[in-house]
C-alpha cells in the first residue's frame, strides 16, 4: 500500500517557529516547537533542514506562514521591519532547493484566514476576518468568499494601524499594543512570576481572578475589540475569528467581546449604525497557520483544496468540532 503524501507546514513566528507532519487527508501527524532563530537567515535555513531531515519518510513538500508581505507568484518575501528582518527580500524556494521538493509561502494572516474559510469557523461565512495574536497581530480577510490581498498584497496588515494618536512611535501601533507577547509579559511582571513568557502561568492567574491582572487583561481585550470595531466601520464584516497561542482561553473570547460591547455602550452613535459582527476563536486555534500553508501549497500544485481532504479527521486533530 502506498503511503499517502505528507508535508511539512512551517509557522514561522516571532518568538517561536511551530511545525507539523501533515498528510493529503489533513490528519497532523506530529507536531512541535523551537524558538525562532533571530541572528541571521543561514541559521533558520538549517534549522528547517535539520527539521526535514529528521522527518522520517519522504516529504513531498513544505508550506511556510511568515511575517511580512509575500508575493505568492515568486514566493519572494518582504519583511524590512518585521522581527525577523533577514527574511527580507528571501525566497525560500529558491533557498531551500537542496531540499528537492515544492516550497510554497504565504503571509501568517492570510494563512489563518485561509485555513478558517477552507475547513474552519469561516467555512459558511462570506464576509469575515482572522485575527491572529502572537508577537504582533496578524490579519487575513474574506470578501465574498474569497481571500482579498489588495493589490499589493498588503491588506490585513492590521499591526500597522495606529492605535493611539498621541504616540507617533511604534508603540502607538496595533502590533504593539494587540500584542499578545506583550500582555503575557506585562501580566508576569505584575504577579512576580520569574519567567515572563510563561502563557499558562499568565492565563492562571487570569482565570483565578487575581486582581493584578484585572486591569492589563481588560486592557489587552479592549485594544483588541478597538481593532475590530475599526475594521468593522470599513468593511461591514459578519465573524471575525480569533487565532494565535492564546485563542484556546474562553476567557480571552469572552473579554473581547464583553470590550467590544462596551465601547459601543460609550458611543450611541456607532453603537446605532454599525452592525455588530461574530466574534468567536477560531476553529484551528494556533494551528491555523499551519493548514493556510498548507492550502497555499496545495493552490501552489494545482491540487484540488476540497475533495482530497478527510475534513472530520481534519477537525479531530484540532479539538473535535
Amino acid at each position: 500500500m502506498t503511503e499517502e503524501p505528507r508535508y511539512l507546514a512551517v509557522d514561522v513566528g516571532g518568538t517561536n517557529l511551530k511545525y507539523a507532519l501533515i498528510n493529503r487527508s489533513g490528519q497532523l501527524i506530529q507536531k512541535s516547537r523551537i524558538e525562532t532563530p533571530h541572528d541571521c537567515l543561514q541559521h533558520f535555513l538549517n534549522t528547517i533542514e535539520e527539521i526535514s531531515q529528521n522527518l522520517k519518510g519522504q516529504l513531498n513538500g513544505v508550506a511556510f506562514s511568515t511575517p511580512g508581505r509575500v508575493d505568492t507568484a515568486t514566493d519572494m518575501i518582504y519583511c524590512r521591519n518585521s522581527t525577523l528582518p533577514y527574511l527580507d527580500k528571501v525566497c525560500l524556494p529558491r533557498k531551500l532547493q537542496k531540499l528537492g521538493i515544492p516550497v510554497a509561502v504565504e503571509n501568517d494572516g492570510k494563512a489563518a484566514v485561509l485555513a478558517e474559510s477552507w475547513l474552519g469557523n469561516l467555512h459558511d461565512v462570506k464576509n469575515g476576518m482572522a485575527l491572529v495574536l502572537g508577537t504582533c497581530v496578524g490579519g487575513g480577510i474574506m470578501l465574498d468568499g474569497h481571500l482579498w490581498a489588495g493589490g499589493r498584497r498588503l491588506a490585513g496588515e492590521v499591526s500597522l494601524m495606529p492605535a493611539n494618536q498621541t504616540d507617533l512611535t511604534d508603540n502607538g501601533l496595533f502590533g504593539r499594543t494587540g500584542s499578545a507577547v506583550r500582555m503575557i509579559t506585562a501580566i508576569n511582571t505584575a504577579i512576580s512570576e520569574p519567567d515572563l513568557t510563561d502563557g499558562h502561568r499568565a492565563f492562571e492567574a487570569i482565570n483565578a481572578g487575581d486582581h493584578r491582572t484585572t486591569e492589563i487583561f481588560q486592557q489587552y481585550a479592549r485594544e483588541v475589540a478597538s481593532l475590530i470595531l475599526n475594521v468593522q466601520t470599513v468593511l461591514d464584516l459578519d465573524r471575525y475569528v480569533i487565532g494565535g497561542g492564546i485563542s484556546f482561553q474562553p476567557v480571552l473570547i469572552e473579554a473581547i467581546n464583553q470590550q467590544y460591547d462596551w465601547i459601543l455602550s460609550q458611543r450611541p452613535w456607532v453603537q446605532s449604525t454599525i452592525a455588530r459582527p461574530e466574534i468567536m476563536s477560531s476553529r484551528f486555534l494556533n494551528d491555523a497557520n499551519l493548514y493556510g500553508a498548507l492550502y497555499r501549497l496545495f493552490n501552489k500544485l494545482d491540487a484540488k483544496h476540497d475533495a482530497p481532504i478527510d475534513l472530520d479527521s481534519v477537525l479531530i486533530n484540532v479539538g473535535g468540532k
